[in-house]
């Protein structure tokens, strides 16, 4: 017995102070994860900035600038998801531990939908004809970001704990095997009434998924 206290007490006095506190204390400091949300919300900020700003163009120069009823609907679809981004990362708050590597996860995903954001509203389309024909150029650039959203989502949803990945049931590997799929036939197609079938599905979906099971915050 008073060798084994021995052992332990070596143990303790050999490892960091900051080590052995993390060994005895497992919980969730919420402060880190303030400090994490803050950058995340810097990120955000500037994605839907860019998709505001954007949307006031047509109102500046209602002349110059035509809408296009599909890049409007992945507007909306982008506001949609970068709010409802916002929301479900309070479940970021579950992680007991963070690490540099998983805070950089989180910030190049959010990272990547400014970029989706960046790429509907460039800074110039004047060697385009319009928002239609920019679109259409762009929508490999456009649908391989996306496709690499549902693909990340992957990795931050088992971020908050296996068992957070294992609660959102079979519709959340469909619905990620499904926005891959669809996002690649999409790269390949041009036909207009396939976007537009697809913008209105996936809005309508992406609602549909926040009302059904984010509508709590939790």
């Amino acid at each position: 017995m008073g060798r084994n206290s021995a052992t332990i007490a070596l143990a303790a006095t050999a490892s960091p102070p900051s080590l052995v506190a993390r060994r005895m204390d497992h919980i969730a400091d919420p402060n880190q994860f303030i400090h994490v949300r803050t950058v995340l919300s810097m990120v955000v900020s500037l994605a839907l900035a860019r998709l505001l700003s954007g949307l006031a163009r047509f109102a500046q120069h209602p002349q110059r600038l035509k809408i296009y009823g599909v890049h409007m609907l992945w507007v909306a679809f982008m506001a949609v998801m970068l709010l409802h981004f916002w929301w479900w990362e309070f479940a970021l708050s579950r992680v007991p531990e963070w690490h540099f590597g998983s805070f950089a996860f989180v910030v190049g995903y959010s990272a990547v939908l400014y970029l989706l954001s960046a790429i509907l509203f460039p800074d110039d389309i004047r060697e385009y004809t319009g928002y239609r024909d920019y679109f259409m150029s762009r929508r490999r650039w456009f649908f391989g970001f996306l496709a690499l959203v549902f693909l990340l989502d992957v990795i931050d949803t088992r971020l908050k704990g296996i068992g957070y990945l294992h609660a959102q049931g079979i519709e959340y590997g469909l619905r990620t095997t499904g926005g891959v799929l669809l996002c690649g036939v999409a790269m390949k197609v041009r036909d207009p009434r396939f976007h537009w079938a697809l913008a209105i599905g996936m809005l309508a979906y992406e609602v549909s998924w926040i009302l059904r099971l984010y509508d709590v915050l939790a």
